[in-house]
């Protein structure tokens, strides 16, 4: 009989650590949830908070190995994914030209290609009412001086998303795309190593378990985009009517007289 699994990337800390919890509190029928990141024993303290059975898996999901590994053992263990959950990803604040390539190019590896690697590993493992969540931002909606490769990244995520939803519905398996604004998580701890978060985006700052919640509602409801809070759904509106080119010597202006304070 096949294994029903939930596979949880990015599980070690912020919203991957969170959709691991909430799931864990809410799944039925499932044998297991698999929780991958790179830190083994972050993954090991999370699943003694568990108490659906977990397999970790510690692996650098950028490694294309690490991807047949995980292939492997999906065929290895005759799975089923209920659920996909990426979560993996990471950003860096600062103009271009300041931070390193390999910085930058670190960014588009892990939140582009290894989002959409793992994905085309899961996907022939997946059926009829599977999910999928793919964790863009709210960066997806306009380009951000400051945040350039990051917000390039996301808005790769969002668009992916929507259209792997419309080639999937037929088979009816439903792909929601979650597009958070800051959320309290330890990603400032490395997007601010070379800059510094605009004060407008951390006042509407929010905690990781309501965006989850959120995330994990919508999915329910198969709606292709889940996006938390007022703020974050008006500026989601205000990019949708109003012309980037108008927005973005907006966002220039306030982020060069931040620098100045």
């Amino acid at each position: 009989m096949a294994k029903s699994i939930v596979i949880v990337v990015g599980a070690s800390s912020g919203l991957g650590e969170q959709f691991a919890l909430q799931l864990d509190a809410h799944l039925r029928k499932t044998n297991e949830i698999w929780l991958i990141a790179r830190r083994k024993e972050k993954l090991l303290e999370l699943s003694k908070k568990m108490r659906n059975n977990t397999r970790i898996l510690a692996m650098d999901i950028t490694n294309p190995g690490q991807m047949e590994r995980l292939r492997d053992n999906l065929a290895d263990n005759d799975c089923k994914i209920r659920m996909l959950v990426n979560c993996a990803g990471y950003g860096m604040i600062g103009d271009f030209e300041e931070m390193s390539a390999e910085e930058q190019l670190g960014m588009i590896r892990l939140n582009c290609e290894a989002l959409t690697h793992i994905t085309h590993v899961c996907l022939p493992f997946m059926e009829k009412k599977s999910r999928i969540i793919q964790l863009a931002s709210s960066a997806a909606f306009i380009p951000q001086p400051g945040f350039a490769v990051y917000a390039a990244t996301k808005a790769y995520v969002e668009s992916f998303g929507k259209a792997l939803r419309e080639e999937l519905y037929s088979k009816e398996i439903y792909v929601t795309t979650v597009c958070p604004g800051c959320v309290d998580t330890p990603f400032f701890d490395i997007a601010e190593r070379t800059g510094k978060i605009l004060a407008i985006k951390k006042a509407t700052m929010v905690d990781s378990a309501s965006v989850v919640s959120k995330a994990l509602k919508d999915s329910c409801a198969k709606r292709n985009m889940s996006v938390y809070s007022a703020p974050i759904n008006l500026m989601w509106g205000l990019t949708k009517v109003l012309p980037h080119g108008l927005l973005l010597p907006i966002i220039r202006i306030y982020k060069e007289s931040q620098q100045e304070d």
